[in-house]
């Protein structure tokens, strides 16, 4: 398959947030872009928003308005699929419903080339079940970009199991081009970081739900203790808890309902009452013009035992991701601290607390709770029995 280059054309199917943000590294770099879809408000909205977008950057002055105008004109928008026979690479950035995925693929493989590569943006669905509409899934991979795209710099590149050996590499390379840092990851459920960070959001419920510390105080911690930007109340909010709440199932049920990814009932009512936080006004804290934030109960002796609690959870799981070879012990930590903002690499973290301590934390929990949501990972319980560290 040959290497695409920088005058190869890019399609991304999908003018949304993410299929535009994608749409906007790729003509960025210099390639021209074919930004489709059929919704025609969708297709004048992705331009009103690059055009606003583009003179921002002008205005901060991180774009000359040359610059800008030559990025955005390289940007074709269109309700239809005209052109892209030409395309070197076709990105979907579509619903994440897997029927939609696989009937869109299904009908544009026979449009391009055999030697375009083809690419889902999902963030939970399985690449070897999309690929599975192709006849030729050898050149089908997933290119995971977080939102928003031009700003957040990890790209999960995830090979399927019938994708040709190399092209991950190819696109792991490609995105180093596009000025983003790629991780490899296995086709499982999350990949690295949906599945790594949800004991962040899970165990935060969960002490919620145990009335140990309300939202407030829980994000004070993680905040002001464990040094994460946001605390996890904060970012489902940010996120919407709608997104957040479909994601932990979409895990949960992709696991065959292993209990470390159980939903939380009170995020399941959150999202039956439409609290579903910034965008709706409420959430677990009220939005509206005016509202009190409430006040965190900052005792530092509560605080770090919540940090130690969630930090422990995050930790066993990081380790869950190298022991059965989901990505890499540096592709787990570059994807957490790059990728998604954590203070700290999760595996170091673990070296610094001492993974005798780490073990012990989640051996008590395990013990007071009776449930497998807190049995240790067997590789940490064999790495403290040899005494060994992820990092000398």
């Amino acid at each position: 398959m040959p290497k695409l280059n920088q005058n190869d054309l890019v399609a991304v199917l999908g003018a949304g947030t993410m299929g535009r943000g994608i749409a906007q590294v790729a003509a960025t770099y210099g390639h021209p872009v074919l930004l489709i879809d059929t919704f025609a408000d969708a297709v004048q909205n992705a331009r009103a928003s690059h055009t606003k977008i583009f003179e921002r950057l002008v205005e901060k002055g991180r774009l000359q308005a040359d610059e800008a105008a030559s990025i955005q004109g390289r940007i074709s928008y269109q309700e239809n699929l005209d052109g892209i026979e030409s395309a070197g690479l076709v990105i979907e950035a579509i619903v994440e419903i897997l029927e939609a995925k696989t009937e869109l693929f299904s009908r544009i493989e026979s449009l391009v080339s055999e030697d375009c590569v083809l690419a889902s943006n999902t963030s939970s669905l399985s690449i070897a079940a999309i690929s599975g509409a192709c006849e030729q899934p050898q050149r089908f991979i997933g290119l995971h970009f977080f939102n928003p795209a031009p700003l957040m710099p990890l790209v999960e590149v995830v090979p399927g199991i019938a994708t040709e050996q190399g092209l991950a590499d190819e696109m792991k390379s490609l995105m180093q081009d596009w000025g983003k840092l790629p991780v490899i990851a296995k086709d499982t459920p999350g990949f690295i970081v949906n599945r790594v960070a949800r004991p962040f959001y899970g165990e935060a419920l969960r002490i919620l739900e145990e009335g140990i510390a309300d939202a407030a105080t829980i994000d004070w911690a993680m905040r002001e203790i464990g040094g994460f930007r946001m605390g996890p109340f904060q970012l489902m909010d940010f996120i919407g808890n709608d997104i957040n709440y479909a994601v932990t199932e979409s895990v949960f049920a992709a696991f065959f309902y292993d209990p470390r990814f159980k939903p939380s009932f009170t995020q399941k009512r959150m999202v039956e009452a439409k609290f579903l936080g910034k965008k709706s006004g409420r959430g677990y804290y009220e939005y509206t013009e005016g509202a009190t934030a409430p006040q965190a109960n900052e005792d530092r002796e509560l605080g770090q035992a919540i940090v130690d609690r969630v930090v422990a959870m995050l930790i066993n799981e990081a380790v869950d991701a190298v022991f059965l070879n989901i990505a890499s012990r540096d592709d787990v930590e570059l994807a957490m601290t790059r990728g998604v903002n954590y203070p700290r690499g999760l595996l170091r973290w673990a070296d610094d607390l001492g993974l005798p301590v780490v073990l012990e934390r989640l051996e008590v929990l395990q013990d007071e709770y009776g449930e497998d949501r807190y049995r240790p990972n067997p590789l940490l319980k064999r790495m403290v029995r040899r005494g060994e560290t992820f990092f000398t």
